[in-house]
């Protein structure tokens, strides 16, 4: 007997033009029956043609629908898709991403069959534009040098019970549970949630063979930013609540602060300068190590001139996002 008769995918937007069609023509494509099957935008006032290509869908599929997010930040999105879902189980997908035709229903499949509260699967991350740069940035996400033990960004080999997933399917009642999406959160919310499932006892699961296509910016000054607001949402969410990220969360952060503290205390100290220069050459060979089996593996060689410089820029502008986050903390005071 199925135990799960009906799906609710919602989708969070604001201004995905450039993916919006992508992200749904893959979900259309997919074997899940469609009349057990909806599909929720929750558009956060896009400006640019978002919502004009959501009306070609619209007038075409009944079981697609679209909803109005005015504070548009996503767990806002979140927490509206799901209080007018129907279906018993609830997919969360990103826009900025498309999914493989079984991807639905191996999540459903997978969430019944290990009585699941949660499942998710790997993302193959992919450039938005094929540029020198734009590979070099996907294939550092898709490095453990660049995304430390993410499972899920590097791969696995069978499943295993995880402490969150990208993205997300849940069963519906999960949230009668534990509550909503913290709108408190304009990042780190999913993480957040599976936190909270795994406190009230909750499983969560990553399976190989769910895939999905994640877009990478292409652009460094894009990868840049997103980096820097990544870091910030590691450290700001403690002036809320008490998170504990893992340790790869917090790399970057220790990586800045000595190498910041040890090229100031190298002025005082030649001694220290050694230190600091050995630090600066263990990360040079770290990223040349990478880089070089990247480019074993794809036979791109540009990869060795990009794929340094887009560790470098993800690694510093999370650092910096993550100092930047405890300021903030200081500077606002904590909500009570």
């Amino acid at each position: 007997m199925v135990k799960y008769q009906s799906v609710s995918i919602i989708i969070p937007c604001r201004n995905e033009e450039k993916f919006i069609a992508k992200c749904l023509d893959s979900l259309l494509f997919c074997d899940f029956p469609k009349d057990r099957m909806e599909i929720i935008i929750v558009d956060g006032m896009s400006k640019d043609k978002t919502r004009l290509i959501l009306e070609t869908y619209l007038r075409k599929y009944p079981f697609i629908k679209l909803l109005d997010n005015l504070k548009q930040i996503t767990p806002v999105a979140l927490n509206i898709g799901i209080s007018s879902a129907v279906g018993d189980v609830i997919v969360r997908i990103d826009s900025h991403a498309t999914y493989s035709s079984d991807y639905i229903s191996k999540c459903v499949h997978y969430l019944e069959r290990y009585s699941a509260d949660n499942v998710g699967g790997v993302i193959s991350i992919v450039p938005r534009e094929n540029t020198i740069m734009g590979r070099g940035i996907a294939e550092a996400l898709s490095s453990s040098f660049g995304s430390g033990d993410a499972s899920y960004k590097i791969g696995l080999d069978k499943f295993k019970e995880v402490d969150t997933v990208p993205f997300g399917c849940f069963t519906k009642d999960i949230f009668d549970r534990v509550g909503l999406f913290n709108e408190n959160l304009k990042r780190s919310q999913d993480l957040e949630m599976n936190l909270r499932i795994k406190k009230f006892g909750g499983k969560i699961y990553l399976f190989p063979d769910i895939v999905s296509y994640y877009y990478a910016r292409s652009s460094l000054s894009e990868f840049f930013v997103h980096n820097f607001k990544d870091g910030i949402w590691v450290i700001y969410p403690l002036r809320f609540i008490r998170m504990p990220f893992r340790l790869r969360h917090y790399a970057p952060l220790f990586f800045v602060v000595a190498l910041l503290g040890l090229f100031i205390a190298g002025f005082f100290y030649v001694d220290i300068r050694l230190v600091f220069f050995a630090l600066l050459a263990c990360y040079l060979l770290g990223l040349l190590y990478f880089s070089l089996n990247a480019y074993l593996r794809k036979r791109d060689i540009t990869l060795l001139i990009s794929m340094p410089v887009a560790f470098m820029v993800r690694h510093l502008a999370y650092g910096l996002g993550e100092l930047w986050g405890g300021v903030l903390i200081l500077l606002r005071p904590k909500k009570t």
